[in-house]
């Protein structure tokens, strides 16, 4: 998911250029607002969290684009092509070291595991995988 900053900031098309040069394949792309009962169910891992209310003010503030990417070890890539959470910890080359102002606005979010993605797919585009 291209997040709200990253939409706003113009880096749609940078983040797309830099999954395909990478070889990887966009199966589906979407832009949406999201809704907050969506966002909460996103990121209901972290409910509880003193973070948890302003990731969820943050995410719905604004458009985002959400993604299906595929290809060889898509998830291990796309992770480490979005560098670490905290931009002050992310390697100059990554989405994140290159575009990344602070953690809470990051640019980018990227499944963490198979099951994530299978979750996120199903939430965003309303289909099992």
């Amino acid at each position: 998911m291209i997040k709200p900053d990253g939409v706003q900031r113009k880096l749609v098309g940078e983040v797309i250029k830099r999954i395909e040069k990478r070889g990887l394949d966009i199966e589906k792309l979407k832009l949406v607002l999201l809704e907050k009962e969506m966002a909460e169910r996103h990121y209901a891992q972290h409910k509880g969290r003193p973070f948890f209310d302003g990731l969820i003010d943050y995410v719905i503030s604004g458009p985002v684009v959400t993604m299906v990417i595929s290809g060889e070890n898509a998830i291990a890539v796309v992770r480490k092509m979005m560098g670490a959470t905290d931009p002050v910890q992310a390697d100059p080359g990554t989405i994140r070291g290159d575009f990344a102002l602070d953690i809470s606005e990051n640019i980018v979010h990227g499944s963490d595991s198979k099951e994530s993605a299978e979750r996120e797919i199903s939430l965003f585009f309303g289909e099992e995988i």
